[in-house]
């Protein structure tokens, strides 16, 4: 009854930039935290970035930071969350999710679950 629909994914050259998209629809009340995770194969999914329904954003603290690399947004009234990424490394290269969590109001009840995308990928090779 809820999906996340996630775009712009694809093959990039090392320095060059994507954006990733990502659409929440269906029995939505409200979207609070959005955010994107990647994931390589063999390795857990790590947070990329995240966003609260304020616009205060998190990003990935490790030895590789993407902030200042990345950029995520989003649009409330889309309910829709951006990941601008730029200046790309092949370390990079993932599957990258897009994750919500989102209140529903169903059986009288307001009820809020946490959703993942399908997952897009990410490829940065030259």
């Amino acid at each position: 009854q809820v999906q996340l629909v996630e775009s712009g994914g694809g093959l990039v050259q090392p320095g060059g930039s994507l954006r990733l998209s990502c659409a929440a629809s269906g029995r939505i009340f409200r979207v609070n935290a959005m955010g994107w995770y990647r994931q390589v194969p063999g390795e857990q999914r790590e947070l990329v970035a995240s966003i609260t329904s304020a616009g205060s954003t998190r990003y990935a603290d490790d030895a590789d930071p993407v902030k200042g690399r990345f950029t995520i947004s989003r649009d409330n009234a889309k309910n829709t969350v951006l990941l601008q990424m730029n200046s790309l490394k092949p370390e990079d290269t993932a599957v990258y999710y897009c994750n919500a969590d989102i209140q529903s109001y169903r059986n009288g009840a307001y009820v809020t679950n946490k959703y993942w995308g399908q997952g897009t990928q990410v490829t940065v090779s030259s």
